[in-house]
């Protein structure tokens, strides 16, 4: 039986009815990823030209304390704003020549490749984005998505989400810096003094994620005291220990975008309050065909659909997200 001509269309269905399964991948192929769906941080958006996330950045001036007919104070207090976050986009064409056409003519065959380019697609999303959450925003001439290299920072001058850190300390991030090393007594010391930066009441890291080199020195700093947790059991699918109550992860490994930059001195962990971090993908565009319509290469013989995602990593409260840095 001779294969259909519409090839694209056959991929774009194969694309939509696997779309849930691709973002589903991609959130557990990256650990603050996987703990925003737990938290049901994933929320997507409907339009506009940015995503706003309003924020408290100031006490209401007119509490106080009263007795009897004592007049209160109704002045204006202009206590809310919002960061803005712009949507960024990302997409991965899924491409068939004509003499693949011809050479998996049965449809079976057809299906079973379109099937793996599918899947190379999803990985190579998944991977994408997960690069993307460690990100500055700046790669690909600043089209890639605002990460965390942007929203927990090493210093604390930068514009992020549309607000100044230089002039507006509340939203600034914790940093703490520690010279002498990674030694397990170093670390230990090093942790234990960020996270007291960042508690404010039941406000607190709830997810710190790091790389080989400072996983490597906190396992040993733990392994006299046999702290593990069993893989299998780790609430966020990854290999996980305990900080106070904070799931420690591993986010380097094989080909891991980690958090160290490869140009800096340091090494360090993200201590992370997930209550304040989202992840926004656009409703229409999240994880699916970016036309169901044919495309042809206009001077090739092939046909092409694209796997398309748009979104943006956004934060609501910068001062509760932390950076600790140790010199090796």
């Amino acid at each position: 039986m001779a294969f259909p001509t519409s090839v694209t269309d056959i991929i774009a269905t194969t694309i939509e009815s696997r779309s849930r399964k691709i973002a589903d991948n991609v959130t557990k192929n990256n650990a603050l990823l996987a703990r925003l769906r737990e938290r049901g941080n994933i929320k997507t958006v409907s339009g506009g030209s940015v995503i706003f996330e309003e924020l408290s950045f100031a006490e209401n001036q007119n509490a106080s304390w009263y007795s009897g007919y004592d007049l209160l104070p109704v002045a204006a207090s202009d206590v809310i704003s919002a960061a803005q976050f712009n949507l960024k986009q990302i997409a991965v064409p899924v491409v068939i020549s004509g003499l693949e056409q011809l050479q998996n003519s049965g449809r079976e065959q057809m299906i079973d490749l379109l099937e793996s380019r599918v899947n190379v697609a999803e990985s190579t999303m998944a991977n994408r984005l997960s690069e993307g959450v460690y990100s500055d925003g700046t790669g690909y001439g600043g089209k890639t998505i605002v990460g965390l290299e942007a929203a927990v920072p090493y210093t604390n001058t930068n514009t992020y989400g549309g607000i100044d850190r230089g002039t507006w300390t509340f939203w600034k991030n914790q940093i703490n810096t520690k010279a002498g090393g990674l030694g397990a007594a170093n670390v230990q010391a090093a942790m234990n003094e960020m996270w007291a930066k960042q508690v404010r009441g039941a406000d607190r890291p709830d997810l710190i994620v790091t790389t080989n080199t400072v996983w490597a020195a906190y396992m040993a700093s733990l392994q006299a005291i046999q702290r593990f947790t069993n893989p299998g059991e780790a609430k966020l699918g990854f290999p996980s220990i305990k900080f106070m109550d904070a799931d420690v992860v591993l986010d380097g490994g094989i080909g891991g975008y980690g958090v160290d930059s490869a140009s800096s001195p340091w090494t360090s962990f993200y201590f992370l309050n997930t209550k304040y971090l989202k992840f926004r993908p656009h409703k229409d565009r999240d994880m699916v065909p970016l036309n169901p319509n044919r495309r042809y290469s206009v001077n090739q013989d092939a046909e092409v659909q694209i796997l398309a995602w748009a979104g943006a990593l956004t934060c609501s409260g910068a001062q509760f997200q932390g950076r600790l840095q140790i010199t090796t």
